[in-house]
């Protein structure tokens, strides 16, 4: 990992055991990272200093995690991590939602934490619109099951021509799935195709999967459209049609 500075940490955790082994841990690595037992602190504290990353638990005494991970994605730049010991899909898709860059379940190891620490680090290093599969030459847009995707504009518009926004790592996963119609497509190439994720934990893809669900499905739960393959991978259960020139 290249950094070319020490970068600015916050653990935020009311487990006064766990906040210690956590802040002993990171120094031991050669960051040096504050402490917040709870929301009142935590939010002194980034009012206070700019962090490059929080580490969040989202079960704070005080004052309600997802609420605070929500305002700190509005009001500041910096990357989150939200921490739970709850394991629920459901919270990992709506940390996710919420802006956070990754989501991390106790009881967790030291290693995992470090690494996807500084996985999200290397992310908002280098960030900038990721690219698409590059190819000698790329088609303009695709058409699939009524939907069309504008490669030049990112613009997806839906079978009733309404506009349906996309992060970038959404944008990227259609147009791999757009460009390899019928054909499953492994967790290790989706990330490989898109750039966007670390290549260790391969989670934060299931839940980009999930999002883009919501926006292309009409049922998310039943999905027609983008299918899974048990074991497998996803593949996307429709003709696309590119458009070139």
């Amino acid at each position: 990992m290249s950094i070319t500075r020490t970068p600015k940490i916050l653990v935020v955790d009311d487990d006064h055991s766990m906040r210690q082994l956590l802040v002993e841990y990171l120094a031991g690595h050669g960051i040096a990272a504050d402490s917040a037992v709870d929301g009142t602190e935590a939010i002194a504290a980034v009012q206070n200093k700019a962090y490059d990353l929080v580490l969040l638990d989202l079960g704070l005494p005080d004052v309600d995690g997802v609420e605070l991970a929500r305002r700190w994605r509005q009001e500041t730049t910096m990357s989150i991590i939200c921490v739970t010991g709850r394991n629920e899909e459901a919270d990992m898709v709506m940390g996710l939602e919420l802006g956070a860059d990754d989501y991390i379940t106790k009881p967790f190891s030291l290693r995992e934490v470090l690494a996807r620490m500084r996985a999200v680090l290397r992310r908002a290093a280098g960030q900038g619109a990721p690219t698409p599969v590059t190819r000698s030459k790329h088609p303009r847009a695709y058409e699939f099951a009524g939907w069309s995707l504008n490669l030049n504009t990112r613009r997806l518009t839906s079978p009733d021509k309404g506009e349906v926004s996309l992060t970038n790592a959404e944008f990227n996963l259609l147009v791999v799935f757009l460009s390899a119609p019928g054909r499953i497509i492994s967790r290790e190439k989706l990330l490989e195709s898109t750039r966007s994720f670390d290549d260790i934990y391969d989670r934060a893809i299931d839940v980009q999967i999930l999002r883009l669900r919501r926006k292309l499905e009409a049922d998310p739960k039943n999905p027609t459209l983008l299918r899974t393959e048990r074991g497998a991978g996803y593949y996307l259960d429709t003709d696309s049609d590119a458009l070139w020139g």
